[in-house]
This record gives structure tokens, C-alpha cells and sequence, in this order.
């Protein structure tokens, strides 16, 4: 396994969509994951897609409670109309988080590490970092999901002024 360089936000390869994954038990897809695995554990993030390591798949990683989880060529569809506020961090972009409303409750389904189809809904935190995820394989950020720009702030800042950041 290895540590990847995680790219950052100006990099090309977080700016389009990525591809399908083809072959989703193959050896160099097996071999990403792990790789990816051990980077997000090594950056301390709760989720990880595949552009992020300049890798233009439609895979991405996320912590689900305990479990570090796979998705490949994910679907993720909002359930119901209730959104939710929460603030949100991307390590393409460090130091920086953002307040971002997304719908509260989603459906998510694709192809696990094996391969296998799987799907399932996921609300709070799982909704949120799975919808971020997923933007990432369409070459968006939050930063465009946002809209009060005054809601975006270094985390130093943000942690000195709690209250206003609330």
C-alpha cells in the first residue's frame, strides 16, 4: 500500500467528470483502494474520491461509523425535500470550510470493493459526505454548492470565533 498525493483544488483532474469504473475487480482498481485507503487514513478525512488522487474514476471512499466503505460508479438520489446545513472541508482544499445546505436524506447504490451491487439510504453525516463524494467525480466542489460566500472561512478563524460560525 502506498500514501497518494492528494490533489488540489486548480488541478485538472478535479475539474471533470470522471469515467466509469470498467473493470471493478481488476488488479490496478483492488490496488487503488487499498492506496486510497491508507491516504485517507493517513489525512484524517472521513471520505475520499478517486480524482482526488488523479485518478479520473467514478470511485470514491467513506467512513460509515466504524467502516471505511467503497462505492464505485455511484447513483445518489435525494430522498424527500428537507435539507440540512452543516459545515463541510475537502482536502483538496486544506485549512478552508464552508457552510453547504444538501438534502437531508439519500438513496445510494453502485459496486463495492468486490464488485457486488449495493445500495442503501444514509442521512446526517453519511448523506452528506456521500453526496460530497460524489461531487467530486463530476468535478464540483462545495464552494459552488454554497451560497453565502460569508459562511467560508479558514478553520483557525473559524475556531477563534465559534459563535459567529455557529
Amino acid at each position: 500500500m502506498a500514501i497518494l498525493k492528494i490533489a488540489r483544488m486548480g488541478h485538472p483532474v478535479l475539474l471533470g467528470r470522471a469515467a466509469e469504473v470498467e473493470d471493478p475487480t481488476g488488479p490496478e482498481v483492488r490496488q487503488l483502494i487499498l492506496d486510497m485507503a491508507e491516504t485517507l487514513a493517513d489525512a484524517g478525512g472521513i471520505g475520499l474520491a478517486a480524482p482526488q488522487v488523479h485518478r479520473a474514476l467514478r470511485l470514491f471512499l467513506w467512513r460509515d461509523g466504524q467502516e471505511l466503505r467503497v462505492l464505485m460508479n455511484p447513483e445518489i438520489t435525494p430522498l424527500g425535500e428537507e435539507r440540512a446545513r452543516a459545515w463541510e472541508g475537502c482536502l483538496s482544499i486544506p485549512g478552508l470550510r464552508g457552510e453547504v445546505e444538501r438534502p437531508a436524506r439519500v438513496a445510494w447504490r453502485g459496486l463495492d470493493h468486490e464488485g457486488r451491487p449495493v445500495q442503501g439510504e444514509a442521512e446526517g453525516i453519511a448523506a452528506r459526505v456521500l453526496q460530497h463524494e460524489n461531487d467530486h467525480l463530476d468535478g464540483l466542489f462545495y464552494l459552488s454548492r454554497m451560497t453565502d460566500l460569508a459562511r467560508l472561512g479558514f478553520i483557525e478563524e473559524l475556531a477563534r470565533f465559534p459563535e459567529e460560525s455557529a
